[in-house]
């Protein structure tokens, strides 16, 4: 495992409403190299919205970037997601398979052709 102080990968979550918008984020970001790789997983999300307490079916994306293409990330997933207020959370990626780590940096990296 690859440790270190400063985290140079985060793992981005953002929910939706759909399979299908789900699917639509997770294309864009990977064909546009904001992204290395997006999981999709079918959640359950308890909140409260508007003052009513809510059960809804939704969409986790688990989004794998590099900390500097994390806010052009950001920019564009409120580009594309249809909720007023978007969860997107960026967490630290502390350490991880050093090939892995290393091919999310290929994937993103802007001059990959």
């Amino acid at each position: 495992m690859v440790h270190g102080s400063d985290a140079e990968f985060c793992l981005v979550l953002v929910t939706v409403s759909s399979e299908a918008e789900a699917t639509a984020i997770a294309q864009t970001v990977v064909q546009e190299k904001l992204a290395a790789c997006v999981n999709l997983i079918p959640v359950r999300s308890v909140y409260i919205w508007q003052d009513q307490l809510q059960q809804e079916p939704e969409w986790q994306l688990l989004i794998k970037t590099t900390r500097d293409r994390c806010s052009a990330l950001q920019e564009r997933i409120l580009a594309l997601h249809s909720y007023e207020v978007p969860e997107i959370l960026a967490i630290p990626i502390q350490a991880g398979s050093p090939s892995y780590l290393a091919w999310i940096e290929t994937q993103v990296n802007e001059t990959r052709e």
